[in-house]
């Protein structure tokens, strides 16, 4: 085993343990499912902070680099444009909450649209959820080994059950006291990684940086409004986010949520900047791993331990609010027991992919194209509207998702050209058609 190996294991290790000894332990259901703790629920700077860190996980954090690589600042700018989600989910659960007094996402949906449509929705998310395990643990893998390989498969089983053995002890709480950690670690380790590539020791500015990439929708901007059109219903089908909606007073839950978009979206562009400058020294590759190997152990070391940690958080925020979809939101038991097996039976499901074929099941997965459907839902919350109104709209979503994922969207409706093109588009016309398809049903009504 290389020194590298034996210091990655070491990071898997110490850091898993330390957060179980730091870890709260749960004693009730409001511990565990709603984080409250002595009677307090979390205030604005460690909500804002729990959020962030569990939507930087370790995919977002190679996609951002890879993006600077390709596009330059306009590829992490472009990404960044998913976190506009936080605004939009925030002000609209506020306004959920201040003017329509709903509880969670569950109860609006039931009261307004019933229980298959809680059903349906249920679905939609356990799929997210599952999707999130493999994913982010596949991350972890490649760090300690080509897929396949004996590292890779045991790296992945120990991290799962690292991460498992934290959050099963005081679920929500351990969740969101551990995101505070690990966002802590998170921005120290940011700051060495930019001092690195902007430091004495390169020649690479700030200013270079802002003049790499071309505005243009072949270098960036197909991406950009696709993700901003994706967040009015992206944030909604991620419980790890929505259930963050609804454990804080209404306005400290806006204010949190308003920062976390402006903070996540920052640390996205700032990540970009490794691949940024992975492109002016003509880098290519994975740009983290690569840009970390250029620079040394050192800093190969903290690029991983920041992986880790951006995954761990993921995690352990998909175990608990599969725990809550489970044991509250479908009301399976509000108990400590159903919820700590939810999230061990999720371990132990979502951890399968990894030894089949992932490429061919992610073609599958609801990506934020196939939940599109959701916009007209929740953008248009408040006003009235017949059941089947959510089941057309929903199943719009679905079927432009569809017509991504197997290429069948016909190119004479995409309007520009070069990369993502056929995202952009997709989106654009199926907003449209679900939207049109949510209001027909309520104008045939009246």
């Amino acid at each position: 085993m290389t020194d590298l190996l034996i210091w990655q294991w070491g990071m898997i290790v110490v850091s898993s343990l330390i957060l179980f000894v730091l870890a709260p332990f749960a004693k009730n259901t409001n511990q565990f499912f709603k984080a409250v703790q002595k009677m307090k629920s979390p205030n604005t700077f460690v909500l804002m902070g729990s959020l962030v860190i569990s939507w930087i996980f370790a995919k977002s954090i190679t996609n951002a680099a890879n993006l600077g690589l390709e596009f330059g600042i306009v590829g992490g700018v472009a990404y960044a444009g998913y976190y506009l989600s936080f605004a939009v989910a925030g002000i609209i659960i506020y306004r959920m909450r201040k003017y329509g007094h709903y509880n969670s996402i569950h109860d609006f949906l039931t009261t307004k649209f019933g229980r298959t449509a809680v059903l349906v929705f249920s679905l939609l998310i356990a799929i997210r959820l599952f999707n999130e395990v493999w994913s982010n643990t596949m991350v972890i893998g490649s760090y300690f080994g080509d897929m396949g390989s004996s590292t890779y498969y045991w790296s992945i089983l120990v991290f799962t059950v690292l991460t498992l053995a934290y959050v099963i002890k005081g679920g929500m709480s351990s969740s969101i006291f551990t995101d505070v950690v690990q966002m802590s670690l998170f921005t120290i380790l940011l700051i060495v990684i930019l001092y690195t590539i902007y430091g004495p020791k390169t020649d690479f500015t700030v200013n270079e940086t802002f003049n790499s990439g071309v505005w243009s929708f072949e270098m960036g901007l197909n991406l950009l409004f696709a993700a901003l059109i994706q967040s009015f219903s992206y944030p909604f089908h991620d419980p790890v986010l929505t259930d963050r909606g609804f454990i804080s007073q209404p306005m400290i839950t806006l204010r949190s949520f308003l920062w976390a978009s402006l903070v996540g979206a920052i640390c996205i562009i700032l990540f970009s900047t490794i691949g940024v400058y992975a492109q002016s020294q003509g880098i290519v590759g994975q740009a983290a791993v690569e840009v970390g190997k250029a620079f040394g152990i050192v800093t190969l070391l903290i690029i991983n331990f920041i992986m880790i940690t951006s995954a761990a958080s993921t995690l352990d925020s998909t175990f608990s609010s599969f725990s809550k979809l489970i044991a509250i939101d479908l009301n399976v038991g509000n108990t400590l027991s159903v919820g700590r097996w939810s999230m061990i039976v999720i371990a132990i499901i979502g951890t399968i992919p990894v030894f089949m074929d992932a490429e061919i099941l992610s073609a599958t997965t609801i990506s934020g194209t196939m939940v599109i459907g959701l916009t007209p839902i929740f953008l248009f919350w408040k006003g009235k509207a017949p059941k089947i109104s959510f089941h057309l709209s929903v199943l719009c979503g679905l079927i432009f998702g569809l017509f991504l994922v197997l290429n069948w969207f016909p190119e004479q409706f995409i309007f520009t050209t070069g990369k993502y093109a056929d995202l952009l588009w997709i989106n654009v016309w199926g907003i449209l058609c679900c939207t049109l398809l949510y209001f027909i049903p309520k104008w045939l009504t009246k």
